[in-house]
């Protein structure tokens, strides 16, 4: 996988030394395939295209027990890197979020190394952990403006140095594809909808469905079998296209909760409709181009779908999806994540 970005910012201001940037994080594509670590992702390789350095430390045993790269990116599974305490001293920027934040913080006060802290939630544990951090990276404005809400109650040197907003960037020539005819969940636990999927599914037997088993949480399996529906492994990232969106003609989003809502504008790049629950994440990241139904309604979803069988309605939310797909450029939001991190160098 290569980049798909080109901006005045990468040509023109070129860093004037190489940053060794070392990161902490449970898991990581290909093998973990969440939204959070593709994001993560998504701001390290384009580091590394400027000629950074940057190395992952995973905290969980996973999959591949050897190191390897990926778009640059270097990668140390759990297995080899039980010393990652003591071999990231003589890094330049330690990065982290979830539950590694607190770890990766010791390490930053105990090595004086700069801090950056990504927040994908509104959770006080997340804000309460990232206090203190050098850099904050909030994945949406409505999570900056909770965490900026949490930090007026806290002393003022436990308020975070700085803060900018980096909206999960999507590489839009990553995902573009001609959709196909399938209404597509991608992660079935009961948080993301499987259960209220399956009964969408047997509701519409006039649709086909595509139903992507996720990276975590325990999967909602049909309770019968379903003729219309087919059932797929977790998916790396760099298979999305061919394997998910190739395959999409709607993609639904029942999910209880959304800070942002990557799956979304991946699913936009293609031009396909997204029809999801109004979580304020997915109302930032889909705008006017998202379809909107309570999870609760079953028969917002099925009226939605019937919808989208004619093919003018189908058609105008495409054009849409694809409209929103360009809105959602992730230039400006990687130039200032490249001015944030570089300006940490100690």
């Amino acid at each position: 996988m290569t980049s798909a970005y080109t901006f005045e910012q990468q040509e023109n201001a070129a860093p004037s030394r190489s940053l060794k940037i070392s990161a902490r994080v449970f898991g990581y594509p290909p093998t973990h395939n969440a939204g959070s670590e593709w994001m993560l992702h998504s701001m390290l390789h384009p580091l590394v295209d400027r000629g950074h350095q940057a190395t992952v430390w995973l905290s969980h045993p996973g999959e591949l027990a050897d190191r390897y790269e990926i778009d640059g990116v270097h990668v140390v599974p759990y297995q080899k890197g039980i010393n990652f305490a003591a071999e990231i001293r003589d890094s330049d920027v330690l990065i982290s979020h979830y539950e590694n934040v607190p770890v990766m913080s010791a390490m930053a006060r105990d090595y004086g190394i700069p801090l950056v802290t990504i927040c994908h939630d509104n959770f006080p544990t997340t804000f309460h952990n990232a206090s203190g951090a050098d850099l904050i990276v909030y994945n949406s404005e409505w999570i900056r403006k909770e965490g900026e809400i949490f930090y007026a109650r806290y002393p003022r040197d436990l308020i975070p140095q700085r803060t900018i907003t980096v909206r999960p960037p999507v590489f839009s020539d990553h995902y573009r594809t001609r959709p196909g005819d399938c209404v597509t969940l991608v992660n079935l636990n009961a948080d993301k909808g499987g259960e209220i999927f399956w009964k969408i599914a047997a509701w519409m037997p006039e649709w086909n469905f595509l139903g992507v088993m996720g990276s975590y949480g325990e999967q909602v399996q049909p309770p019968m079998r379903l003729s219309n529906c087919d059932v797929v492994k977790n998916i790396p990232g760099e298979s999305m296209r061919e394997k998910v969106y190739g395959r999409s003609r709607v993609v639904l989003m029942p999910s209880i909760y959304e800070s942002w809502g990557r799956v979304a504008v991946e699913a936009f790049a293609s031009g396909i409709p997204v029809i999801a629950h109004p979580t304020p994440g997915l109302v930032e990241s889909m705008g006017s181009a998202g379809i909107y139904a309570y999870r609760d309604d079953l028969n917002a979803w099925t009226h939605a779908l019937r919808a989208l069988r004619d093919p003018a309605a189908w058609s105008q939310a495409s054009r849409r999806a694809f409209e929103r797909s360009a809105q959602l450029d992730a230039s400006n939001d990687l130039g200032s994540w490249f001015e944030a991190v570089e300006s940490l160098r100690k």
